[in-house]
């Protein structure tokens, strides 16, 4: 019997700082999402050919509630659990059969369970033949718990049913799992501190189909791709010859690292000669009590900021996190958080309080003290960027959140954002070893729509304000003079956009900042 399934990756609960929301939402475009989701091309890859699969990404289009498929299957965060939910309820409410996956189903069960009629747990690669036995011949269980299995299973993702040209950046998953130990991560809770990887010549057909597909940007969505070094060399010496074979314009890539990989010169030159543009290091903090406490053992007793400009210097734009609300912290970590962030060239931070995840060694330590807010029966914090589920030790809960969001905009306001794109713009690639390519697109490169529609996120730059029209003239200057970092700058820009957009929508911005 021929099953058909509706595979869904619902949209966040409200804009974040990765997304694209601001291409539908200011622009008036289609639209758009910046990184394309793995998830469902993932599981499409390991269906059977007797199954009919409809792909759906409601980053890009809606939600096909008159769908005829027997099945609907939901993956999702935390982030996207309103979504999740609200979707579940209405096609339940056509009498469809829901199935739920993913990250939050793997680590929150008892959240998704009263949600769905079939709850997948895990990674799929090794219980998917059963799975998907049980539903062709309709005897299916209420669970499934997957494993942890060797990569060298992965089925290639099935990209061909995705809506490709709406997303600006293609993703390759190379490895799982993370060997660290940082105390609100919860990671490793799902994935294992054992880092497994994907043999390189499956992740060079992943990119071989996205390159045909017309990416030119892919996100390597690894946990922590240089934490093996031998490894990450290995991977980076093939993804650099296979970048170079390319005909029809090189393969940007952009990948998480931790800031000890900027310890080994010859990792960063490989980085850069392999084409990596953007790497995002969770900084976390310059308060070093705080990195002890939650165990960031590789942030701590180094600079920092002198760590940060190798990378830099060898031509890869860094994006930090940053957590505010650690039990070391003070109402001073405010100040101090910003004074450490305008000493870099880190355009772009992702900002939030301390959360503890229900999974995570912080979230057992903060129960056992009674330090738990705005839980329900599991913790969790759903959605909100600047909400958080702990009890702060040196503030109260309001000073927390106020202060996260005096911190927020001060980093945003148009001049502060532009003194560190021009920092960036001078620092960046001083090396030498980054092979910038000059293109007269620009920031356009390919031809599909989700490209060309960035010329209109840009352009909304003016009509923020007379502030954000002299922060952009201001950054055209500086980059005149350096027109072949233009590619890699652009991005950086338009994602202001985003964030303004996000800010604005949550009703977080201030324009003024005293």
């Amino acid at each position: 019997m021929t099953r058909s399934i509706y595979l869904i990756n619902p949209a966040a609960d409200l804009p974040t700082y990765l997304g694209a929301e601001v291409y539908a939402g200011w622009c008036g475009t289609p639209r758009a999402t910046f990184i394309a989701d793995l998830a469902v091309p993932t599981v499409a890859g390991m269906a059977p050919q007797d199954f009919d699969l409809v792909l759906c990404d409601q980053n890009i289009e809606p939600i096909d509630f008159e769908t005829p498929a027997d099945l609907i299957a939901i993956t999702g965060k935390v982030s996207q659990f309103g979504n999740m939910r609200r979707i579940a309820a209405e096609f339940r409410s056509r009498g469809k059969t829901i199935l739920m996956g993913g990250p939050l189903a793997s680590l929150s069960p008892e959240m998704v369970r009263p949600h769905c009629d079939i709850l997948v747990q895990g990674e799929m690669e090794e219980i998917s033949p059963g799975l998907f036995s049980d539903l062709r011949c309709g005897k299916w269980r209420d669970e499934y718990v997957g494993t942890r299995p060797d990569l060298s299973l992965c089925n290639l993702p099935d990209w061909s049913r995705y809506p490709n040209d709406r997303a600006l950046v293609g993703t390759v998953q190379t490895s799982r799992g993370c060997p660290f130990s940082c105390e609100f991560c919860d990671v490793i809770q799902y994935l294992g501190r054992k880092q497994r990887h994907k043999p390189i010549s499956l992740v060079l057909d992943e990119l071989d189909q996205l390159y045909r597909l017309g990416y030119r940007g892919v996100l390597l969505a690894d946990d922590n791709f240089t934490v093996h070094r031998s490894r990450a060399k290995e991977i980076l010496q093939a993804l650099g010859h296979w970048n170079r074979g390319r005909t029809d314009g090189r393969m940007k890539f952009m990948t998480q690292v931790s800031i000890d990989a900027a310890r080994d010169e010859e990792l960063l030159q490989l980085c850069a000669q392999a084409g990596i543009v953007g790497v995002f290091i969770g900084i976390e903090s310059p308060n070093e009590e705080s990195l002890r406490e939650t165990k960031k053992r590789q942030n701590v007793g180094i600079d920092m900021r002198e760590r940060i400009l190798r990378f830099i210097d060898h031509g890869m734009v860094v994006y930090g996190g940053m957590i505010v609300g650690f039990d070391c912290d003070g109402p001073d970590i405010f100040d101090r958080q910003y004074e450490f962030a305008m000493t870099t060239p880190i355009p772009v931070f992702t900002l939030g309080a301390l959360v503890a995840p229900p999974s995570t060694p912080l979230f057992r330590r903060l129960a056992d003290e009674g330090r738990l807010a705005l839980q329900g029966a599991d913790g969790a914090v759903e959605a909100c960027p600047w909400e958080t589920n702990i009890v702060p030790v040196q503030m109260t809960r309001d000073e927390l959140k106020k202060g996260l969001r005096s911190l927020c905009n001060r980093l945003y306001q148009p001049a502060a954002f532009r003194q560190r794109v021009e920092f960036l713009i001078d620092r960046l690639g001083t090396r030498g070893d980054r092979p910038f390519q000059k293109n007269p697109q620009g920031y356009l490169e390919g031809q599909r729509s989700v490209y060309k529609d960035s010329v209109k996120v840009l352009s909304m730059l003016s009509r923020l304000g007379p502030k954000e029209a002299e922060m952009w003239l201001g950054i055209l200057r500086k980059l005149s003079r350096r027109p072949e970092i233009s590619p890699v700058v652009m991005p950086v820009v338009a994602q202001y956009v985003q964030i303004r957009y996000m800010y604005e929508r949550g009703q977080f911005w201030e324009q003024a900042v005293a």
